[in-house]
């Protein structure tokens, strides 16, 4: 049953009857909001919540006003890249309603690696939209100030992502406090934050992103380092299916390193390269570690190579990859 004040709000915005008190049911959000399908008389529509306090085993508090910022996103990014963003119905305070999207023909593309489905043609098409969004914001002080978020940002990935991992691993303070300092300090276009195969259904007209709570206007290398990790934790997950998901690394990083026109290609893809190994080493000893690497002996082995790779900072995306590759041999 939806929260009465959730249900105010679809009546304030009309999209429920004033005395319609539809049947919902919650949908997995991972663990920074609340989401429900709710079936209105006119058909079912996605609500989403932002959470005070995120579901994570350590302390971890947001201002609830990211939704807002998200909503933003989702404009920019449809203006971009149409088809790449569900439509906003509604939006109110710390709530909005979007377009239900229907699971049978938009699967979460984690659940696709999870079966070991992964197509690097559907990866190089993740590039390409990423990309476009950010080409079409770089630059662009309008869209800058409609996302003042740096302290937002800081507070959703930098201190539970770097710096938290940082104090689990005293002697990577330095090079994971830079990293940190030098993304917080790049402004060049429109990040989601959050680029991970949870957050991008495999639609029949292409990648389709969600939750783009960690809006903000800073470093595509973020979004481009953010998802590339996924691929490789991935080899972890479902070893049988590796090589599988190094080709999709392979290209989705050709196909977005192809439509990067608003600054140098191997300068951007020089900070995504030293940014990823921070990001490895986060999702086993940050604030928001994965859930799929569990055995001690795994998280033992991403340590190592992230480790090593913070410490002796890679030239590009593809030495990360072979270092990778050899890891896992």
């Amino acid at each position: 049953m939806l929260p009465d004040a959730v249900l105010q709000f679809l009546r304030a915005a009309g999209l429920a009857g004033a005395h319609e008190t539809p049947a919902a049911s919650t949908l997995a959000g991972g663990v920074s909001s609340d989401i429900w399908r709710v079936d209105l008389q006119d058909g079912p529509i996605c609500v989403k919540r932002a959470l005070a306090r995120l579901r994570v085993a350590q302390v971890w508090e947001a201002p609830v006003e990211r939704n807002r910022f998200e909503c933003e996103w989702f404009r920019v990014a449809g203006d971009a890249a149409p088809g790449a963003v569900p439509r906003i119905l509604a939006q109110g305070d710390g709530v909005f309603a979007m377009e239900y999207l229907d699971a049978a023909r938009h699967p979460v593309w984690k659940e696709q690696l999870r079966a070991g489905i992964a197509e690097p043609s559907f990866a190089a098409q993740v590039g390409e939209r990423l990309a476009a969004i950010h080409a079409a914001s770089a630059g662009r002080e309008s869209v800058a100030q409609r996302f003042p978020t740096d302290a937002l940002f800081h507070a959703l990935r930098l201190e539970p992502y770097l710096l938290a991992t940082a104090r689990a691993h005293p002697d990577l303070k330095e090079a994971l406090s830079s990293l940190a300092g030098r993304t917080a300090e790049t402004h060049r276009c429109l990040v989601h934050g959050d680029v991970s195969p949870k957050n991008i259904l495999a639609g029949p007209h292409g990648p389709v992103f969600l939750d783009a709570e960690c809006a903000w206007y800073g470093d595509p290398a973020f979004d481009l380092a953010f998802c590339l990790n996924h691929l490789l934790l991935k080899c972890v997950w479902v070893p049988r299916a590796r090589d599988a998901f190094l080709e999709c690394f392979d290209a989705l990083c050709s196909a977005y390193l192809m439509k990067v026109d608003w600054e140098g290609t191997v300068e951007l893809e020089q900070r995504a390269a030293s940014l990823l190994p921070g990001l490895l080493l986060a999702r086993i000893d940050g604030k928001s570690p994965v859930e799929y690497i569990v055995e001690e002996a795994q998280k033992a082995q991403v340590r190592r190579t992230a480790r090593a790779l913070l410490t002796a900072p890679p030239a590009s995306l593809n030495d990360i990859r072979k270092t990778w590759q050899r890891s896992l041999q």
